[in-house]
C-alpha cells in the first residue's frame, strides 16, 4: 500500500518560508540570543521537511540525467573561482600598499543621490534603507529552497538542473568579471583596505615601476603616445621575496609573497577574499540577480517580486556603505540578467522522452488507425505497448541506482548548503 505524500504543497508556501528564513535570521541583529535559538531549529526543520518528501519525489529519473551536468558545472565554477582568486590578489600586490593608501576614490555620482536622499528622506525610510536586511549567504539560502521545492513540486523539475544552469551562470560571470578588474586597475572605494588586510610589498611590483609609474603625468603620456614605447631609462627595479614553488614559481610574480605570510601559495589566496582594489562588477550583485532571475522563471508570483526589491536594497547598500561604486551594481544586474537569459539550454530540460514516444506514435500511426478500423484491439495494444517502450527509461537493472541516488543526491546537497553558510556567514 502506497501512503500519500506528506505536507502536500503545490505552487505555494515557497514565497513564506523564504520570507521567514531572512525575517528570522535579521533576528541576529535584534536579539542575537533569541537568533542563537530559532536559527538551528528552522534550518532542521527545512531538512527534515525537504528528507521527509525524498520517497515520493517522481522525478528521480529526469534528476539523474542531470548528474552529470550538476557535477561539471560545479567543477567550472570552482575553477573560475580560483582564477578569480588569483586575479584578486594580482590586483591588489601588483601596484603596492602605498599606492592604495594615496589613491583617492574615483567621483561616484550614486553615492551622491543616497547622501542627498538621507537629508531629504524621513528618517524611518533612512534606518530601512542602512538595514543589513539581507547579505550574499542569504541569496544563496533562497537558492537552495528554489531547487529543494522540486520535492513539493512547486518547481519545474529537475532541482539538479535548475543548481546545474545557476553555476553555469555563475562561473561565466565570474570570469568576465575577473578580466574585467584585471584589464584596468580601479582604486579603492575604501582607500584603507589595502593597509588593514593586506601585507604585500609597499612598493610597486617591477612590471608596474617600468610600464605604470614613470607615465602618470601629462607630458610623459604624450610622449609615450608619440613613441609607443616604454622610453624611460631603465633603472635597478626593487624586487620581491620568492619561495620555493617548484612548478608553480610563475605565480610569485602575480601573488607577490612576502616574509610575514609565510610561503604557502595555497594561504594567499585564500586571504584574497573581496580584495582592496574596486571589482568592477560586484560579484555580491551577481550573485543577487542569479538568485532573482532563478526564482522569478522557476516559481514567479508575488514572491519573486519580492525578492528583486530585496537586490535593488542590496544594491544600495553596497553604494552606499563603499563596497563598491554605482557602476559595478548597474553592470552586475545587467550582466547577471543576460547571462541567465542565455543558459536556458541547460534549464528547463526538454522532455526527451516525450520527443520520442511522439516520434513512434507518428511512424505507426497508419498501422494504428489501420488496426482500429479493422477492430484488432490486440494489434492496438502491441502498437502503443511498442511505443511505450521506445520511452527510453528503462528502469530495469537500475533499482538499487535509483533507490542508492537520492540519498546521495540529498545527503550531498544538504552538505554544499552546510558549506555555503559556513564560507559565507561573515558576507
Amino acid at each position: 500500500m502506497r501512503w500519500p505524500p506528506p505536507w502536500p504543497v503545490k505552487n505555494g508556501g515557497l514565497g513564506l518560508a523564504a520570507i521567514s528564513y531572512i525575517g528570522l535570521d535579521y533576528l541576529r541583529h535584534l536579539s542575537p540570543t533569541w537568533h542563537a535559538r530559532l536559527q538551528p531549529v528552522l534550518w532542521s526543520v527545512l531538512a527534515l521537511v525537504a528528507v521527509a518528501r525524498v520517497p515520493f519525489y517522481k522525478n528521480w529519473s529526469a534528476e539523474f540525467r542531470s548528474a552529470l551536468s550538476f557535477i561539471a558545472s560545479m567543477l567550472f565554477m570552482l575553477s573560475a573561482l580560483l582564477f578569480e582568486a588569483l586575479s584578486v590578489r594580482f590586483v591588489t600586490a601588483v601596484l603596492g600598499l602605498d599606492w592604495h593608501r594615496d589613491s583617492p576614490p574615483l567621483p561616484d555620482t550614486g553615492q551622491w543621490v543616497l547622501l542627498a536622499l538621507n537629508e531629504k528622506l524621513p528618517h524611518i525610510i533612512v534606518e530601512i534603507l542602512r538595514a543589513r536586511i539581507i547579505g550574499l549567504h542569504h541569496y544563496l539560502m533562497l537558492f537552495m529552497m528554489l531547487a529543494f521545492s522540486v520535492l513539493f513540486d512547486s518547481v519545474k523539475a529537475p532541482g539538479l538542473g535548475l543548481g546545474a544552469r545557476y553555476m553555469f551562470t555563475m562561473a561565466i560571470g565570474r570570469l568576465l568579471r575577473a578580466i574585467s578588474f584585471v584589464s584596468t586597475i580601479l582604486p579603492s572605494v575604501r582607500p584603507w583596505c589595502a593597509s588593514a588586510r593586506f601585507r604585500v610589498p609597499s612598493y610597486p611590483h617591477r612590471w608596474a615601476q617600468k610600464y605604470y609609474f614613470p607615465y602618470k603625468d601629462a607630458n610623459a603620456v604624450r610622449q609615450i603616445l608619440q613613441h609607443d614605447m616604454a622610453y624611460a631609462d631603465a633603472e635597478e627595479y626593487l624586487g620581491d621575496y620568492r619561495p620555493e614553488w617548484g612548478s608553480l614559481s610563475f605565480l610569485i610574480d602575480f601573488l607577490r609573497p612576502t616574509v610575514s605570510e609565510g610561503s604557502s601559495w595555497y594561504n594567499l589566496l585564500k586571504k584574497a577574499g573581496g580584495g582592496c582594489n574596486d571589482l568592477l562588477y560586484s560579484g555580491h550583485m551577481l550573485v543577487a540577480v542569479l538568485t532573482a532571475m532563478a526564482w522569478m522563471e522557476a516559481y514567479g508570483g508575488f514572491s519573486s517580486i519580492l525578492v528583486w526589491l530585496l537586490v535593488a536594497h542590496s544594491a544600495q547598500r553596497e553604494i552606499r556603505e563603499r563596497h563598491h561604486y554605482s557602476v559595478d551594481c548597474i553592470v552586475a544586474i545587467y550582466v547577471g540578467i543576460l547571462l541567465w537569459k542565455m543558459t536556458g539550454f541547460i534549464w528547463p530540460l526538454k522532455d526527451a522522452a516525450k520527443a520520442k514516444r511522439l516520434t513512434k506514435l507518428d511512424e505507426i500511426q497508419g498501422r494504428l488507425i489501420q488496426a482500429a478500423k479493422d477492430s484488432d484491439i490486440d494489434e492496438v495494444r502491441e502498437l502503443l505497448k511498442e511505443a511505450e517502450l521506445t520511452n527510453g527509461e528503462r528502469e530495469k537493472g537500475r533499482g538499487k541506482v535509483m533507490w542508492i541516488f537520492p540519498c546521495v543526491t540529498i545527503f550531498t546537497a544538504l552538505t554544499i548548503v552546510l558549506l555555503a553558510f559556513t564560507w559565507t556567514s561573515d558576507g
